[in-house]
């Protein structure tokens, strides 16, 4: 493979940019390709993956009508195909955080170190959350500190408040 495909989205908080190769989402990043795309070619050469893109929307449309269906509230879980690229510490816990942190819930920094049986980790944790490739797939903005504080996230705080409120509305509503 020789290139990957990028594209555009609008969403709620803002542009997303999306990187897939072949047929699964590798990154979403807050923000235009513009604004993006020195860190996202960073990111590729870092992980041994081409460095040049082609903008298409087509591999995009299950993607985006996912991510759609999710700010909607219409969907709390998502079917794509996606590859992480990252240390297999940071696989470890991202893997754990997909099937960890449930729709509408927040979990600590600590509750994830216990879950991936490295207790002490917390603030490895904090910086493989960081580094989080696919953020809102991945639910990095359901981890919260251990004293329910909201704290870091790559988006940005507003970001992770905007999500965080719009499961916890969703799943309010779901009740009534």
């Amino acid at each position: 493979m020789k290139q990957l495909t990028v594209c555009e989205t609008d969403s709620p908080i803002g542009k997303l940019t999306m990187v897939v190769k072949g047929e699964r989402l590798i990154l979403i990043k807050f923000g235009t390709w513009q604004e993006n795309k020195e860190i996202i070619t960073h990111w590729c050469r870092k992980h041994k993956l081409p460095q040049k893109f082609d903008f298409d929307d087509n591999p995009f449309e299950l993607i985006k009508t996912q991510l759609q269906n999710y700010f909607l509230g219409n969907s709390h879980t998502f079917t794509i195909d996606y590859e992480l690229h990252g240390t297999p510490f940071q696989l470890k816990v991202w893997n754990k955080l997909a099937e960890f942190a449930k729709y509408g819930e927040t979990r600590s920094y600590q509750d994830l170190a216990i879950a991936i049986d490295s207790p002490k980790a917390v603030r490895a944790i904090g910086g493989a959350m960081n580094k989080n490739p696919i953020s809102i797939i991945i639910p990095c903005h359901r981890v919260i500190g251990k004293n329910k504080q909201l704290v870091g996230y790559g988006g940005g705080l507003d970001k992770k408040t905007y999500l965080l409120n719009l499961e916890k509305e969703i799943n309010r509503t779901r009740r009534e």
